[in-house]
C-alpha cells in the first residue's frame, strides 16, 4: 500500500514537472523566436524560414539601430523618465496610501474618488489640452505629470499598510512619534515587498509606454525610446544610397522591415529583463499582502 501510495505520488510529481517544463518552454518560444528573427537574413524572415535558428544569420538590424544618433537621444529621454517619473509615483503613492490607511472623516468618499478616477478617464482630447495648455508639450514632464499618481498602486500600497500591526503605531504614538516619524521608520521599512512591486510597475510601465510621446511630441528628438522605435522603419533613400560603401550596401539589403521590428523588440526589453531579477523575490509577496484587505 505504502509502496503504491509512494509510486502514485512520483507519478503525479513527474506529470507536473514535465506540465510546467511544457508551459514555460511555450512562454519562451515568442522570445526565442524574436532573437532568432531579428538575427535572420531578410529573404528568410519574408519567406517564414526562420523557426528555431537564425537564417543566414547577420547582425544588420542592430547596426540601424545603434548607429542611428536618434536611437541614443530616445534612449536618454527613457532613461530619465523612468527616473524622474518612477521618484515622483513612488513618492507621492507613498504619501496618499499611507493617510488613506488610517481611519478618519470622509475616508470612504476619498476612496470611491479614487476607483472613479481609476476606472474612468477624462478622454484623450481633454488630457491632451490639458497638457499642451500647461505647456507642457516637448518638455520631459509630458510623459510624467499626466500619469504622477498611480490609483492602482496607491490601493497596493495602503492594503498593505492597513496590514501591519496596530500595536507598532500605537507604541509609536505612546513615545511620542508623529506621522512623519512613524511613516518614515516604521511603515516605509516594513514595505519594502509592495514597494519594490509598485515600483516595478512603475518603471515598466514608463519604459513601455509609447503613445503619449506619438501625441504630446511633435519633433522626433523628443521622442522616448518606445516612440522612436514604433516609428522605425526601413527606408531606402536614393540620396542615402550614394554616399554608401559596397559593404553598407550589402548590410541595408539584408535588414527588412520584419527583421527591424524584430531587432527593436529585442533592444526594448533588455533593460527591463536587466531590473526584474532583483525585484522578482518581491513581486508575488507584495501583490498577495497589498491587495488583501484586512
Amino acid at each position: 500500500m505504502v509502496r503504491s501510495h509512494s509510486l502514485g505520488t512520483r507519478i503525479a510529481d513527474t506529470i507536473i514537472v514535465v506540465s510546467l517544463t511544457v508551459i514555460v518552454l511555450i512562454c519562451l518560444y515568442p522570445l526565442w523566436y524574436t532573437i532568432m528573427l531579428s538575427l535572420s537574413d531578410k529573404a528568410a524572415a519574408n519567406a517564414g524560414l526562420v523557426r528555431f535558428w537564425p537564417v543566414g544569420f547577420n547582425w544588420s538590424s542592430y547596426r540601424i539601430i545603434l548607429e542611428d544618433a536618434q536611437f541614443f537621444r530616445a534612449f536618454g529621454v527613457s532613461v530619465q523618465r523612468v527616473l524622474l517619473g518612477g521618484a515622483i509615483n513612488m513618492m507621492l503613492t507613498v504619501l496618499m496610501a499611507f493617510p488613506l490607511s488610517k481611519v478618519f472623516p470622509g475616508r470612504n468618499a476619498y476612496m470611491w474618488y479614487m476607483v472613479f478616477c481609476m476606472l474612468f478617464s477624462g478622454g484623450l482630447i481633454p488630457a491632451y489640452i490639458v497638457v499642451t495648455s500647461l505647456g507642457l508639450q516637448n518638455s520631459i514632464w509630458a510623459l510624467i505629470v499626466p500619469g504622477a499618481v498611480p490609483i492602482f498602486n496607491v490601493i497596493l500600497v495602503m492594503n498593505f499598510f492597513r496590514n501591519l500591526p496596530k500595536e507598532l503605531h500605537e507604541a509609536a504614538v505612546v513615545d511620542g512619534a508623529g506621522p512623519w516619524y512613524t511613516l518614515l521608520r516604521i511603515n516605509i521599512p516594513l514595505s519594502l515587498p509592495v514597494l519594490a512591486t509598485v515600483t516595478l510597475f512603475s518603471i515598466v510601465g514608463h519604459w513601455n509606454s509609447f503613445f503619449d510621446g506619438l501625441i504630446y511630441m511633435s519633433k522626433p528628438e523628443y521622442y522616448p525610446l518606445q516612440t522612436y522605435i514604433q516609428q522605425l522603419i526601413v527606408v531606402v533613400d536614393p540620396e542615402r544610397l550614394q554616399g554608401l560603401s559596397t559593404d553598407e550596401l550589402i548590410q541595408l539589403m539584408k535588414v527588412s522591415n520584419k527583421t527591424l521590428n524584430a531587432a527593436k523588440l529585442v533592444v526594448a526589453m533588455v533593460p527591463i529583463l536587466l531590473i526584474y531579477p532583483f525585484l522578482q523575490k518581491y513581486f508575488v509577496h507584495g501583490i498577495v499582502l497589498g491587495s488583501v484587505k484586512e
